[in-house]
């Protein structure tokens, strides 16, 4: 999508700093941390929400690179929060599918307003 931040991060159209990235997902840090660790990891191709008729081993992707970014990050061992949101009333702000890996500090029982 031509106007998805996301995509523009994914195709380094603009600045973002990323973890890790293969053939189908890009791991890249979140610009409004809500932690110190706050990654986010997103399919290469463009899909609104996790409900958007996502192949079934892409999504298994995804969620396999979680502990991937939490050993990287640094966390796979003292703890990390896993975050989907979607659409509206799920605080999703960004509308191309995003996984939010968080730690680095003792999780609040609430997070913020919006991520």
């Amino acid at each position: 999508m031509s106007d998805c931040i996301f995509c523009k991060i994914v195709a380094n159209e603009v600045p973002g700093t990323i973890v890790y990235q293969d053939d189908d997902v890009v791991a890249f840090e979140d610009a409004n941390p809500q932690l110190p660790v706050h990654t986010l990891i997103v399919p290469r191709k463009h899909y609104d929400h996790i409900g958007d008729n996502i192949p079934t081993e892409l999504l298994g992707k995804l969620f396999a690179t979680v502990p991937r970014i939490a050993k990287i990050k640094g966390v796979d061992e003292t703890g990390y929060r896993v975050v989907v949101n979607t659409g509206e009333d799920g605080r999703q702000t960004v509308h191309h599918l995003h996984i939010h890996v968080l730690g680095g500090a003792l999780m609040p029982i609430r997070m913020g307003p919006a991520d």
